[in-house]
């Protein structure tokens, strides 16, 4: 059986939203089991009426709850009742519980899974990494996305390694590409670190390192991975998704705007349904913390129920693909070599 702790006050839907994922997840998995962690009564009402195996289900009462405005050491230390804590607590002291997933406060959760899961051995610092739909109709991954903003050449490699393996042993991404963030796409381009990470990817044989990337060719399809420092990450990120969102708003408002647009537009509704489901990020789950001991995953402030099931279902295949024994085994042969 599979365990995973869920923060069920986390996030902007809670509980209800975290709720029905779990339950979704349930059902799509038969060897599943979710642990609920936040206000008991809270919990017990938004199961009401749902069909799902209790035997598979645990509540654990949590009367606090972790807010965006909380410092996240504050907030390890003063609201350990809250449902997170409780969640990371679980994850940290049961070794049949394999990962966690929250959609609450990224600062309090980066500093709980560090300061209180801590990392796989021989990584230096875990790392988000969310996927993207590209228009090819594959996927990318973004490593870092926000939880190293002062990185070396060495992280990024970690990065890259991390997120190979991720992408192979959950999205089943044979070789992916890996690309380093760049303003340019020539060897010689970036500063001194980007320079150095370049030669370093290229030397790293565990990877399949294609060379630099522009920000634009991010969902070109070109590229299975992009690793970065998490503050550049971060932004690429939220640059994408806001360009994506703004773009459907103003087709939807044009085809609006006049009859023959209207009637053009009845003729390509489909297109539109399948070219917003593509970009809704409900349907990829959420930024995997690579490198802690055990799988801890952030899911969207707005995530719904759908985004919920996703985030526990990247738990669940880092589990049954053996995640964390592959990136070891990896990280102790670079670090074998470099010893010699």
């Amino acid at each position: 059986m599979i365990k995973v702790a869920v923060d069920c006050y986390g996030g902007d839907h809670s509980p209800n939203a975290n709720v029905d994922g779990a339950i979704q997840a349930l059902k799509e998995h038969s060897d599943l089991y979710v642990i609920l962690t936040g206000d008991e009564e809270g919990i017990k009402k938004a199961l009401e009426g749902k069909d799902y195996d209790k035997n598979r289900v645990e509540i654990v009462h949590a009367p606090m709850v972790i807010t965006g405005e909380d410092k996240p050491t504050d907030a390890i230390r003063l609201k350990r009742e809250s449902s997170m804590m409780k969640a990371v607590k679980i994850l940290r002291e049961d070794d049949t519980v394999c990962g966690m997933v929250s959609a609450g406060a990224t600062g309090a959760l980066v500093a709980a899974a560090v300061l209180r899961i801590g990392r796989l051995r021989n990584v230096i610092r875990p790392a988000f990494c969310p996927i993207l739909p590209t228009m090819d109709g594959g996927i990318v991954g973004v490593c870092d996305s926000g939880a190293n903003v002062d990185i070396t050449a060495d992280y990024l490699q970690q990065f890259a390694i991390l997120g190979s393996t991720f992408l192979e042993n959950v999205y089943n991404v044979k070789n992916p590409r890996v690309a380093l963030l760049n303003v340019g796409t020539e060897t010689e381009k970036g500063d001194v670190l980007r320079k150095d990470a370049f030669k370093l990817l290229s030397e790293t044989k565990e990877i399949n390192f294609v060379g630099n990337m522009e920000s634009r060719d991010l969902l070109s399809g070109k590229y299975d991975l992009v690793v970065c420092d998490g503050f550049a990450g971060n932004v690429l990120l939220k640059a994408t998704e806001g360009t994506a969102v703004e773009l459907l708003t103003k087709l939807k408002k044009g085809i609006y705007s006049k009859l023959k647009y209207k009637i053009g537009g009845l003729f390509l509704k489909g297109m539109f349904k399948d070219m917003k489901s593509l970009l809704d990020y409900q349907n990829y789950g959420g930024s995997v913390l690579l490198g802690t001991s055990k799988t801890v995953v952030k899911g969207h402030g707005s995530s719904k129920s759908r985004a919920l099931t996703k985030c526990i279902e990247q738990v669940y295949l880092m589990q049954k693909n053996s995640f964390n024994e592959k990136v070891e085994e990896k990280l102790d042969f670079i670090e074998a070599q470099r010893n010699n």
